[in-house]
């Protein structure tokens, strides 16, 4: 009697190489693998153009990869649970595997389908694949909390660093099948709506990491301040969907960092691109140990702070109008590209809790909208760090200074010009005075119909404001 197969069902994991979902689904059998397209997930999609596109073209080079390994990628439509339990009973599987999601929604759809499963008697395996550390191997590290994660990151840094991340090498052997197939997703299902994001792929990922890694990753530590400056990774999109996996990346950059040759700067870039992974490895067990965060913040003391959800600048803000170059120029390119570059981010996010007063879960959605980036848990854990009420335990919400973080990282003003064309004639010396800037484009007649904003508020007395207020609430809280 031939072995039953082993289903496996991709999510955002759309590769093949260094799998740890495939590599578990196969000790189960030969792998049928399995694509499910429910209606809620394509009207999430749909919300987002920029990511659908980039999703459906991920997923059709999955396909194609999958073909050139004499299988194919089976894809149905449907609830999640009901058609994973119907696919499991067609193909005769008597195993499936999956990814864990790490998101609050992914999180009840896996624990609602593993349960459907089990009661009809299959074996249902959720497998840590998109941090390069799964969360229980950091957690059963710590002395204290009972195997719960980490709310440090300096502590979860620590012992991330000890625990073992290889790739994976196991060769998976897939099942040859008849199984009828839906289509695959395609921009048809948004209406052909989505701008192209060229032909995100395994190969083309590890391409693209290799390059980074040849020369441009010697300089990340300063490029990630420097808004102009272009070379960061930009593999936020490829890990969020699973292109490559996190362990690939870390196996890369610890052969590179061998290299004797190496000035002492260039490893520093090197560590501080590896601390940015393990960080990322940290918001991913910060949302799988602490699911009730997403929305919930995360330090109990502050969940009674009273951020606002409106503001009369709220829309300056999501349009890069604010007056304040830096501010804007972020928002464009986030407008523009699905992406905005680190330290913008921080200054945008800054602005819109601290200056505005807004509420940080307002700023994630609205750059949700926007990120090509698919990764909810990491969207709540930087944007909740940011506004100072999640695992950042600083003893004061750290608020940027728009004027003074562009005159640091931008100052001849290369980025907010390329993104703020109001401003480009605009001499350096004016460019972060709003009034000085403002005068100058009165003064052309190149600006006369669309002249760049004025600040739409005071920052240095806004800012005083809102720390007043957020020291009154936390001596009261500590009474």
């Amino acid at each position: 009697m031939p072995l039953r197969p082993s289903l496996f069902v991709f999510g955002h994991d759309l590769r093949l190489g260094d799998h740890a979902g495939l590599a578990e689904a196969g000790r189960h059998g030969a792998v049928v693998p399995a694509l499910v397209v429910d209606p809620r997930r394509l009207s999430v999609l749909g919300r987002n153009p920029r990511r659908a596109a980039y999703y459906s073209e991920a997923v059709q080079s999955l396909a194609r990869d999958l073909e050139a390994r004499g299988t194919r990628l089976i894809c149905r439509r449907g609830s999640i649970a009901a058609t994973v339990l119907g696919l499991a009973r067609e193909a005769g599987a008597r195993a499936v595997t999956w990814s864990a999601g790490y998101g609050a929604t992914a999180q009840r759809e896996g624990r609602a389908l593993q349960s459907a499963l089990e009661e009809a008697g299959l074996r249902a395996t959720i497998v840590h694949d998109a941090p390069a550390v799964a969360p229980e191997d950091t957690a059963a590290a710590r002395t204290t909390g009972g195997g719960r994660g980490y709310r440090s990151l300096a502590a979860y840094v620590s012992a991330w660093a000890d625990q073992p991340r290889e790739p994976l090498t196991a060769r998976v052997r897939f099942a040859a099948s008849d199984l009828a197939s839906h289509a695959l997703p395609s921009p048809a299902d948004w209406n052909g709506a989505g701008a192209g994001t060229g032909t995100p792929s395994e190969a083309q990922a590890r391409v693209a990491l290799d390059a980074y890694l040849a020369n441009a990753v010697l300089s990340y530590r300063s490029a990630r301040n420097l808004p102009a400056d272009e070379r960061t990774s930009h593999l936020s999109a490829a890990l969020s969907f699973g292109i490559i996996s996190a362990r690939t990346v870390l196996r890369a950059l610890d052969e590179r960092a061998r290299d004797p040759f190496l000035l002492t700067e260039e490893r520093s870039s090197l560590e501080t691109f590896r601390r940015s992974l393990a960080r990322r490895d940290f918001f991913l067990q910060l949302a799988w140990f602490f699911e009730e965060t997403p929305d919930a913040v995360l330090q109990p003391r502050m969940r009674a702070f009273g951020f606002a959800r409106t503001h009369p600048f709220l829309d300056a803000w999501r349009e890069g109008r604010t007056g304040f170059p830096l501010v804007d120029a972020g928002m464009r390119e986030l407008r523009a590209r699905g992406w905005m570059h680190p330290r913008a981010r921080q200054v945008a996010a800054s602005f819109l809790c601290f200056d505005l007063g807004v509420d940080w879960r307002i700023g994630r959605d609205v750059w949700d909208a926007e990120l090509v980036e698919d990764d909810p848990a990491l969207a709540s854990g930087n944007w909740q760090w940011i506004a100072g009420v999640g695992a950042d335990l600083a003893q004061f919400p750290r608020i940027y200074n728009p004027r003074k973080q562009a005159r640091s990282f931008d100052p001849s003003g290369t980025y907010v010009r390329r993104w703020i064309p109001e401003l480009a004639n605009v001499p350096d010396a004016n460019l972060f005075d709003g009034d000085a800037a403002e005068q100058r484009q009165l003064a052309l007649p190149l600006y006369a119909a669309a002249p760049y904003a004025r600040p739409v508020l005071d920052h240095e007395t806004t800012a005083r404001a809102f720390l007043a207020r957020y020291q009154a609430f936390a001596r009261a809280a500590t009474r």
